[in-house]
């Protein structure tokens, strides 16, 4: 079961992911953690939430203060889900879906927020993480991001443990990381 943790929102259940997805939500004891890191700094903040699934992250970020997210998904039976969630919620005009392919997409989209982004998560499926190029990442996901990141921005990574994760990506440098089991937290402000 999928729940809102903290905030305005506190306690709401939200839908899975459908059976059969590659979508796996992060756990409650992950999730409490990271938004517990990220305290104050959700107030107010631009959120991005790429690889979304049916939208943890954002939505939990939207509870806590966030005053919107862009949410990113390719699976269409999972966007359903999204939608609902958001519509449960009822925090629409603060949510914007990107549907379709992430990073054929992503500058345009990125462009078109009309201001910086304070807080991005980037949560793909484990199976495509352990697959991708990170110079090809580097381009395609994290370049945009920091070029459209605050000052004082960060780029949370979820990945799964056990890969070579480079201290930097198109302009971004890791400030810290977390491991949680089979999982690692990589946080990326720009860099200097």
């Amino acid at each position: 079961m999928i729940r809102i943790l903290s905030g305005k929102h506190k306690g709401r259940r939200l839908l899975p992911p459908p059976a059969g997805s590659e979508t796996r939500p992060i756990t409650g004891r992950v999730k409490k953690s990271l938004f517990d890191m990220l305290g104050e700094r959700l107030i107010d903040a631009a959120v991005v939430d790429l690889y979304c699934g049916t939208g943890s992250m954002g939505l939990e970020a939207i509870s806590r203060g966030a005053r919107a997210c862009w949410f990113a998904e390719r699976d269409r039976a999972v966007v359903r889900r999204l939608r609902r969630n958001i519509e449960a919620l009822g925090v629409g005009g603060r949510c914007t879906v990107w549907p379709g392919d992430l990073t054929a997409k992503l500058p345009a989209r990125l462009d078109a927020l009309g201001g910086a982004v304070d807080v991005a998560f980037v949560d793909p499926p484990y199976a495509a993480a352990r697959q991708w190029s990170w110079p090809v990442a580097a381009d395609t996901i994290f370049a945009p991001l920091a070029e459209h990141l605050a000052a004082d921005g960060l780029v949370v990574l979820r990945l799964p443990g056990g890969l070579d994760l480079p201290d930097a990506l198109g302009g971004l440098a890791i400030e810290r990381t977390r491991a949680y089991g089979e999982m690692v937290l990589a946080m990326f402000g720009l860099s200097e």
